[in-house]
Formats: structure tokens, C-alpha cells, sequence
């Protein structure tokens, strides 16, 4: 029923707020309320122009006949409707009305009362910040309003429903209290106050275990306090409860149970006896000291364990390893803890304390503990002499004895054990050695400290041997040794040092001084050690310096003498000539020699070389030289003509041109030529000469030939005739040029030819039975000892007839026969 009323009020209320809309809407005049409570509501309107007076009505919904008319004034702009019915809708209408009594405009709403007043039954303190309100609901109300006020100050809250509480109150502290009833419309009137007073405030405990068998507890004074009350129990109910009453502000508990948890009640009351708030702590008492503390260290990590038996009450424990300033803790909820970090070479005094959130216990008594010892250091190596290693060390705290160990790098290990600080090792050349040192104590060995390095000088190479390769140039070689990165050959000798580096077990060393002895000493480096300076060295000779081919003169004919420049203590030198006739060669160990027997008309590169029991020298510069042509083998001498001779021969090697030369009491004939044969004029007849020849190079050499004489041939006759004898015989007459010379006729046909010799000193000739009707060509010429017949005498041809009986010249008649122009002559033969 109720619920169906407030549906149909709701609606009531949206429709006049919708006319109220139109109406302020078409008017422009409107109605707002500021204020409502149970029975009244509070009104304000704008001035409206032309309005006299407002009058507002007020009709409460679902209530019969209960009205309300109010009239204001033109400068009133506020009203009150008051002797309203709490929690009830009133339909309110506003008008504005002229001077006239006619309405100018009108605005409506729906508004709603506060609920009725409620009674307080009763107000309390149970909290010293706070205040319980009790009364009897109030129809209508869907909240309540609560108010506390001391003084000038107040404190609100709103509740649905009774009781209601005020919070954040002060305490010991009185205050007014009333309260409101609320719905949608507003708030009611307060209702008539009730005084009450908060409690007194609980005393803020301060708690504490000074010792693992008490408690201390204090707190600060509390407001309007006369006196505290303190109780304190285990809290796990077990024993009897202790309790305290006083007036000062701390007490302490004694005899205890050590790490038990106890509870602690506290509160204060007044001069009325009336207790205020108590205030509640939990507090434990600290534990007793852990007993049988144990300790076992671990050398490897250089660690302890350290255990204990638990205690009661404690929730942690702190282990302490302390050496001088240093301290080391380790923290744990179990029975045993690792204390990690430790120190070689030191000794610990290890305490174990327990904790809860109480405090500490009395730690334990301190258990030593010695660690290993450090490794040691300043550790040095010398080798005090070649094979014998020296290594000392630094003393070290709690160090009993040291082992040193020693390791090559061919895996072979040696170890010492000594109380001293120094150890002694036998060693080789070319290895590395690893040392390492630790110490010992009753705790087991140091850590590894630094491992050391010591390389021993390299070995020597053995055996090295040195190879001259060039007359300057030595190449050593050996065989590669241990320990050896890098090997340096060193040559004294000549005008300083020659040094060759190289990681190879070869080097060549060049540039060396011809002719010089050498110490050669090969070192072997390494770069740890350095070089090994005892290494042995060897003499080596380098090979002669070259000579220096200062002049070449001939002796001979086919002999050259060579001189050089030696700058050699000992050597052989030996000289070549080359070339395409072949090679020639002599030798001595002066400054120079002789080249014998060298082939005419030929070109030599001559050089020399210089040798002795270290080797060859490079040779010497080339020297060019070129023998003097060959003479011609033949020589030939044919006479052309009476008076020219030609002259041929064998070509001559090395030879370009020739000069040849017949020479006579009665004069010279000459010629000179590229070629191998030669024509002389000017050769008088039946004369001896002198023959010679001049074979000349290129380069101007010249080779003098001479040969047999030369004897030219007799003079050809002159005035040669033909006279007839009987019986058809034919006698050619000519005169002699001398009359030693015997002659020789020949004459030429086509019906025969006919030759006659006559005797020494004759200048005539007969030749019987020669046929007639012919022409016959005549030669008479000198006869020679040796040889063919001379050609080139004159040539007569002559008609010999059949006719008449007389023999005589004819008419000459000119004929072109040959190379010679002839005169033709008749002769007639009966």
C-alpha cells in the first residue's frame, strides 16, 4: 500500500514539474526552495514586472483538506510555509498579482517535508573516541543525521538506523549530542541533546625484553587518568597471570620465560574508577645463548659452517667470525650458518647470537679458528748459474711448511718440501718452467697463488754449418734448437758487424767483403730470456775479390797478355777468352798471363776470375778483344790482257776490305776492296813482281800477307806477216820482243787448224800443206813454262786463195771479230 502511493506521488511530482516548466517557460516567472524541514519550506522567486503582490499555496497530496494560502508583498522575494505535515508532498503554486487582483503568472512544483523529530532514548562511551547514539525510528526517515559538538566544534555523521556511532571523538572529553532525521525532502529539526562523555584514552605501551627473563613496559601519561591497571599472561594460556596496578608510567615483569611470547593488557580509569580503553601487546622475551657451537671450516672455498643447538623463542640467529677490526656475519632461521669470505692466514673468534623480535641474547663464547695459509708471495726465480734454478718466497703467517712445485713445459714435474723459504732446481736450457709455492698448516693447503713462468735461456745451435753460395754471400744453416724463438747470426769481420735475424734455422748473409775472414757466431733468442750469449762461433772465408782486367796487349801474332789488378792475399787467377771460335784460358797467381794460340779474325770477350780454397769470385768485367784478320789461304794471279792482271783469293776471316799490291823495280799496281777479288793495270810485260796483301777489320786490325812473286808474261810479238812457200806452205814472220822468247803460231781454219813452234831465238815459223780457199785467223804469242797459252796477243786473219802464183798482201779489209777490232788480209796460194 505504501509502496503504491509513493509511485503515484512520483508521478504527481514529474506532472507539476512539467506544468511548472511550461508555465516558467511561457511566463518567464519561476519558483526555486532553499530549505525544507518536518514542517516547513522555504521559498524564493524572482521580482516579476508588473506584479503587486505573490500568493503561494500549498495542497498536501493523498490529504484531504489540508491547505495552506500565504500572501507576500512586491518586495518580498522570499517566503516560509510553516505548520507543514512532516513527510508529506505538497503540490506548491506560486502567483504574481497586479495591483488589479489579475494573475500575471504562475509557476507550480512538488515538494516534499522532512521527516518528524527523533527522540534520543540514550547516548554512551565505550571507546574513547567515540559516542553510541540509541533512539526510535521515525516513519519517513531513510537516514539520520548524527551530531556531537564541543563548543565551537562538532563532529557529523549519518546513519540508516539506530544505534549510530560518532567516531573521531576526543577523549575524556564532553560533548552535546543530537540528531536529525532525513528523506528525499530534507533534514528535520535537531532533536533535544543528550549530554555524554568519551572514556579515558588507553595508555600507548612501550615494550621491551631487557634480559631473556623480563619484560619492561612504559608509556606516556594519559589525559584525566588517576590510575593504570597492567596485566600480563603467556600467551599460550599456560601459567598464571601477573598484574600490576599504579600510578606511574612503567613497571617490569620479572622471571620469565626466556623466548615466550606474553600477552599485555593495559588501560587507564579515572578519578570515578571507571576504565577507559585498554590497549593490547604481544610481546616475547628474548631467547637464552645457543649452546654447543661447532665449526668446521672448508679450505677449498676458504668457508666455515658453524652449527649450533637451537634455543627457545629464537626466530634468528647472527654468526659472528671476528679478526681484529675485521668482522664477518652470516645471518640464518636454521641451526647452522656458512660464514663465507674468510681471510687466509688469519684466526677467528666464531660467537653465535640468537634474535627474535625481542632483541639478542647474550652471545656465545667465542670458538677459534684458524684458516689455511695465504699463498705465498714474492716469489722470485734466479738462475744463479746455467742449469741450477734458485726460488724463494716470503714467510707466511700460520704457515707450517711449503711444497714448491715445478713443472716443465714437457710435462716432466718435480716437487719440494722444505720449512725454509727457498727451494733448488736443476734445469735445462730451452724449457719453460711453471713454479708454484703453497703452504701448509694444520687447516690444509694456501690457495694457488701466481704461477710463475721461467723460461731458461734457449740452446745453442750445435752444430752450424756456413756455405759460401756467392763470392759475397754466405748462407749458414743448422738445426733448429729448443726454446729458440728467433736466432740471430752475427758475422765479425772486415770493417764492422753483420747481423741476420730470422726465425727460420737458416740465414744468408750477404754483402760481405770479398777476400775477408769471418767470425760467425749464431745466437738463439727467445723473448722471455733473451739470447743465450755463450753460443760458440766459427771462421768463415769468403771467396777472392774479382780482378780488374787493367790492359790487354798482344805479344804475338796469336798471343795476348792480359794484366789485372789483384787485391787478394792468395789466389789463382784464371783468365778466359770467349768466343765463337771457342774458349782460351791461362792461369797464374801473378797480376797476369798469356792467351796463346788464339784463332786469327775472331771476337773474344775476355774476363777473369780469381779462386782460392774459399770459393770463386765473381768475374771481372768483360774486356772485348778481336784478333787481327786472317790472311787469305789462295791468292790466284791471271793476266787478262798484256798489261792487266787479275788478281783473286780465299776470303780471309775477320777481314772487311783488302789492299793488294804488285810492286816492280818498274813501278806499283794497287787495289783496294770488299771483295775477294781485285783487277791491276798497268802490268808491264815479262816483269817479276812482288806480291802482297793487306787483310783489314771492321775495326780497322790489319793483317800483312805477302806471297810468291809474280812473273808477267812475256811481250806479244809485233808486225806478224804470212809469206807463201812452195808446195803450199804458209811462213808467218814476226818481230821478237826479246830474242830469248820462243813463240808459239796458231792458226784457225774452217778447213783446219795449224800450230807451229820454231826454234829458240827464230822469229819466223813454217807450216806446210795448208789448204787454200780459206780464211785463217793467226795468233802468235810468247810460249809460257807453265799454264794455258796467253789469249790475248793480237788476232790477224788472213785469206789464203788458190789463185795466182805469187803470195802477197791484199787489200785490208776492217772485220769485227770478238773483243778486238782486226785487220784482214788476203794471200793467195797457187
Amino acid at each position: 500500500m505504501r509502496s503504491t502511493k509513493s509511485k503515484s506521488l512520483t508521478f504527481i511530482g514529474l506532472l507539476f514539474s512539467c506544468l511548472e516548466m511550461i508555465f516558467s517557460a511561457n511566463t518567464g516567472f519561476s519558483m526555486s526552495i532553499y530549505n525544507v524541514t518536518s514542517q516547513s519550506i522555504y521559498l524564493r522567486w524572482p521580482k516579476f514586472s508588473g506584479a503587486s503582490s505573490y500568493r503561494v499555496t500549498a495542497t498536501a497530496v493523498n490529504t484531504v483538506g489540508h491547505s495552506l494560502l500565504a500572501h507576500f508583498s512586491d518586495v518580498t522575494l522570499k517566503g516560509t510555509l510553516t505548520s507543514l505535515i512532516p513527510n508529506t508532498i505538497y503540490a506548491i503554486q506560486a502567483e504574481a498579482i497586479d495591483k488589479n487582483g489579475i494573475i500575471l503568472a504562475e509557476t507550480q512544483m512538488m515538494q516534499s517535508t522532512a521527516p518528524d523529530i527523533p527522540v534520543i532514548d540514550q547516548a554512551y562511551s565505550k571507546l574513547s573516541n567515540s559516542i553510541t547514539v540509541e533512539w526510535r525510528a521515525v516513519p519517513g526517515a531513510t537516514s539520520y543525521l548524527l551530531t556531537a559538538q564541543d563548543g565551537d566544534s562538532f563532529i557529523e555523521t549519518v546513519v540508516t538506523n539506530s544505534p549510530g556511532t560518532l567516531m573521531g571523538l576526543k577523549p575524556a572529553t564532553l560533548y552535546r549530542i543530537t540528531i536529525r532525521s532525513i528523506n528525499s525532502g530534507g533534514k528535520s529539526q535537531p532533536s533535544p541533546f543528550r549530554k555524554a562523555k568519551t572514556v579515558l584514552a588507553a595508555p600507548i605501551l612501550s615494550v621491551s625484553s631487557p634480559s631473556c627473563d623480563s619484560i619492561a613496559v612504559s608509556w606516556k601519561a594519559v589525559y584525566m587518568a588517576a590510575g593504570f591497571s597492567v596485566s600480563l599472561m603467556r600467551s599460550d594460556g599456560l601459567g598464571r597471570m601477573l598484574k600490576e596496578n599504579t600510578t606511574n608510567t612503567s613497571l617490569i615483569f620479572t622471571n620469565l620465560d626466556p623466548g615466550t611470547l606474553y600477552t599485555i593488557k593495559a588501560y587507564a580509569w579515572n578519578v570515578n574508577g571507571i576504565p577507559g580503553d585498554d590497549f593490547t601487546y604481544n610481546q616475547r622475551t628474548s631467547p637464552n645463548a645457543p649452546a654447543d657451537v661447532q665449526v668446521a671450516f672448508n679450505s677449498g672455498a676458504l668457508r666455515a659452517i658453524v652449527s649450533w643447538m637451537p634455543t627457545e623463542g629464537a626466530l634468528t640467529y647472527s654468526v659472528t667470525a671476528s679478526s681484529g677490526l675485521l668482522k664477518l656475519k652470516c645471518n640464518t632461521s636454521s641451526a647452522s650458518c656458512m660464514v663465507p669470505s674468510l681471510q687466509c692466514s688469519s684466526e677467528y673468534y666464531v660467537s653465535v647470537t640468537a634474535y627474535n623480535d625481542a632483541g639478542s641474547s647474550n652471545p656465545t663464547d667465542a670458538v677459534s679458528l684458524k684458516t689455511i695459509p695465504c699463498a705465498p708471495v714474492n716469489v722470485s726465480i734466479e738462475e744463479d748459474e746455467p742449469g741450477h734454478l734458485l726460488v724463494s718466497w716470503s714467510s707466511v703467517n700460520f704457515g707450517h711448511y711449503y711444497v714448491v712445485f715445478v713443472k716443465s713445459d714437457d710435462g716432466l714435474e718435480v716437487h719440494c718440501n722444505t720449512s725454509h723459504t727457498r727451494c733448488h732446481f736443476q734445469s735445462d736450457c730451452g724449457f719453460t718452467y711453471f713454479i708454484s709455492v703453497f703452504a701448509y698448516n694444520k687447516a690444509g693447503q694456501s690457495p694457488l697463488g701466481d704461477v710463475l713462468s721461467y723460461a731458461t735461456a734457449p740452446c745453442c745451435p750445435s752444430d752450424f754449418r756456413a756455405a759460401l753460395v756467392a763470392s759475397d754471400t754466405v748462407e749458414v744453416t743448422w738445426a733448429p734448437v729448443r726454446g729458440a724463438e728467433l736466432y740471430e747470426t752475427r758475422a765479425l769481420g772486415g770493417s764492422g758487424v753483420l747481423l741476420c735475424n730470422d726465425t727460420a734455422a737458416a740465414c744468408t748473409l750477404s754483402a760481405l767483403q770479398c777476400d775477408t775472414r769471418y767470425n760467425v757466431t749464431v745466437y738463439s733468442f727467445s723473448e722471455a730470456r733473451g739470447s743465450n750469449t755463450s753460443c760458440a762461433s766459427k771462421y768463415v772465408a769468403t771467396a777472392p775479390c774479382s780482378p780488374e782486367i787493367k790492359n790487354i796487349s798482344k805479344e804475338a801474332l796469336s798471343a795476348i797478355s792480359v794484366h789485372w789488378q789483384s787485391n787478394n792475399e792468395e789466389a789463382t787467377y784464371i783468365v778466359t777468352a770467349r768466343g765463337e771460335a771457342g774458349l782460351w784460358h791461362c792461369t797464374s797467381s801473378g797480376n797476369s798471363c798469356t792467351l796463346i794460340h788464339l784463332p786469327c779474325g775472331s771476337a773474344f770477350s775476355v774476363s777473369a776470375i780469381a779462386r782460392s780454397p774459399a770459393g770463386q769470385s765473381l768475374p771481372s768485367y768483360s774486356v772485348p778483344l778481336e784478333t787481327a784478320p786472317c790472311c787469305p789461304n789462295d791468292l790466284i794471279l791471271t793476266q787478262v790482257t798484256q798489261s792487266v792482271t787479275n788478281v783473286s783469293w780465299s776470303v780471309g776471316m775477320g777481314a772487311q776490305t783488302y789492299v793488294t799490291t804488285l810492286e816492280s823495280p818498274k813501278g806499283q799496281a794497287k787495289c783496294h776492296t770488299l771483295q775477294n777479288y781485285c783487277l791491276l793495270g798497268c802490268i808491264t810485260c815479262g816483269t817479276n813482281y812482288t806480291v802482297s796483301l793487306k787483310a783489314i777489320s771492321e775495326t780497322g786490325l790489319t793483317s800483312s800477307c805477302t806471297y810468291q812473286g809474280y812473273s808477267s808474261s812475256a811481250c806479244c810479238p809485233s808486225g806478224v806477216k804470212l809469206y807463201r812457200l812452195g808446195n803450199n806452205g804458209i811462213r808467218v814472220y814476226w818481230r821478237a820482243s826479246d830474242e830469248t822468247i820462243n813463240y808459239n803460231t796458231d792458226l784457225h781454219g774452217s778447213k783446219g787448224n795449224f800450230t807451229c813452234t820454231p826454234s829458240s831465238g827464230l822469229s819466223h815459223c813454217d807450216i806446210t800443206e795448208i789448204p787454200c780457199g780459206d780464211v785463217y785467223t793467226v795468233v802468235v804469242s810468247p810460249v809460257t813454262d807453265k799454264g794455258p797459252k796467253l789469249t790475248f796477243c793480237p788476232k790477224k786473219i788472213y785469206s789464203v786463195t788458190c789463185s795466182g802464183s805469187s803470195v802477197g798482201m791484199g787489200k785490208s779489209t776492217r772485220y769485227i771479230h770478238s773483243k778486238s777490232m782486226m785487220f784482214v788480209k788476203h794471200v793467195s796460194i797457187m
